[in-house]
């Protein structure tokens, strides 16, 4: 019979809980508690009255919500109801009306505020061994979201042009910076998906600040911009991008460092963007030193991808380029932590039907799924792995079987919380390298008709005996 060690995640487990016994919670339980929330709160300037629906007990339950199989508001007021019972405190009306307008009294701001607090807390926790080469490491990508068809929603986010009103959905753009290390998100912007400045890069701008110098910025060829790159360098912020469409690499030129690895000098554009004004053109270094590398990647089927990579980590002997190459293909973490938040996590499709209850939903989902990530970094600190080899959609099931342990109340989940670090902990991803699919499904979905004409003129033709979607 093996022995149990010292060391064993058994072991750690139980020295976990005799911590819990003698704590309050462990640091990143205690971002979302009442205290937090409340100097939050005062942080931004926001005074409430002592009632029962507080910022805290509001956001709990706009928490809950998200990470419920059943979102509705109805269940929350629920779910509010046994937290109360339990407790011997009164009830309250069943009607959803006094959450609702108390969602819609919690300030914007605090949400955000929330999602970068969390966020970070839980980033500036990662191992050493969880990090490239000691540094930290910020991935960048984009993406859109969908809200109800209201006329509010339709004024601040327009659905695209290719489809007639009353036909479409009304589209948000969200840019999201993501962790490498434990997969939080950083903050996040969202805009307009089509007009003027409502681009990824446009977005991108307004979180700069984000950025600390010694982090690398990991992104798609959509980031290979001068401008970027530049203001970036600037701050000590170092890139790992891939090359854009429109520029070509030629690796005969330039200092070589390796074979299809070279230094080569970028010159200032003539033309000053649109967004950029000339004091701030003129501000700008006439040359960057950019370093390019082809990375090849293949497949089982054996199919080669040859990818140039553009990075400003210059010194090829502290990053060689076998290690560039790697970390670039773990952009490809940041289509995956898109695909949690808007499939898993349900994201995609909103259910707001303005648009400040749509900015504050979209970061009660981001909160959400930074406990999730802080849970598996704390899971995965015991279990000695990284976070990313634990499963993330499998913690959202171990978490939704906790549900009455109220996550976001750490008082209420200490006697739970090493058996549920031990669920997720057990949940890791088994190694598929190059893992590929078929983008198709197997289920044929209803025959339904698709609307082609506003929802009031088809509810008036069947008023009038003309069903205009019958089969003849």
């Amino acid at each position: 019979m093996v022995q149990s060690t010292a060391s064993s995640p058994r072991n750690q487990f139980q020295s976990l809980r005799q911590r819990l016994e003698q704590e309050d919670a462990l640091p990143f339980l205690k971002l979302l508690s009442r205290t937090t929330v409340a100097a939050a709160c005062c942080r931004i300037g926001h005074q409430w009255r002592e009632r029962i629906y507080t910022p805290w007990i509001t956001l709990g339950m706009f928490l809950s919500q998200v990470l419920a199989a059943d979102p509705s508001c109805d269940q929350a007021v629920d779910r509010l109801q046994k937290y109360r019972n339990d407790r011997n405190l009164p009830k309250v009306a069943a009607d959803s009306s006094a959450y609702c307008e108390a969602r819609c009294r919690l300030p914007e701001a605090l949400a955000w505020d929330l999602v970068r607090q969390t966020g970070q807390s839980i980033h500036q926790t990662a191992k050493p061994s969880w990090l490239f080469r000691g540094r930290a490491v910020k991935i960048v990508d984009g993406s859109t979201v969908i809200m109800p068809d209201t006329a509010r929603n339709q004024a601040a986010y327009p659905q695209s042009r290719t489809q007639a009103p009353g036909l479409g959905f009304p589209i948000a753009r969200i840019l999201v910076v993501f962790s490498l290390a434990v997969g939080t998100v950083l903050d996040a912007a969202v805009g307009p998906y089509k007009g003027k400045e409502t681009g990824e890069l446009a977005l991108f701008r307004k979180l700069t600040s984000q950025f600390q110098r010694g982090d690398i910025l990991l992104a798609d060829r959509f980031f290979c911009s001068y401008w970027q790159i530049a203001a970036l360098q600037a701050a000590g912020v170092d890139v790992v991008v891939r090359l854009h469409q429109r520029r070509t690499a030629d690796f005969r030129r330039g200092r070589r460092l390796g074979q299809e690895d070279h230094i080569i000098t970028w010159t200032k554009p003539e033309q000053v963007p649109s967004w950029m004004t000339r004091a701030e053109y003129d501000a700008m270094p006439a040359t960057l030193t950019i370093r390019e590398l082809r990375v090849r990647v293949q497949d089982k089927t054996k199919r080669a991808r040859n990818l140039v990579v553009v990075t400003t980590l210059l010194n090829a002997k502290d990053y060689p380029a076998k290690a560039i190459g790697h970390l670039y293909r773990q952009r490809w973490h940041a289509e995956l932590d898109l695909r949690a938040l808007k499939t898993h996590m349900k994201m995609e499709m909103l259910r707001a039907k303005s648009p400040a209850m749509v900015r504050k939903e979209i970061a009660a989902h981001l909160i959400a799924y930074n406990l999730i990530r802080g849970l598996m970094a704390e899971a995965a600190r015991v279990e000695q792995v990284k976070p990313r080899a634990l499963s993330f959609m499998g913690a959202v099931h171990t978490v939704r079987a906790f549900e009455e342990s109220h996550l976001y109340d750490p008082s209420q989940i200490a006697s739970d919380l090493p058996r549920l670090l031990e669920l997720i902990g057990e949940k890791c991803l088994t190694e598929r390298p190059d893992r590929s699919e078929p983008r198709a499904v197997k289920r044929r979905p209803k025959p339904h008709p698709l609307l082609t004409m506003r929802r009031g003129a088809a509810k008036r033709l069947i008023e009038r005996g003309r069903h205009p979607y019958n089969k003849a």
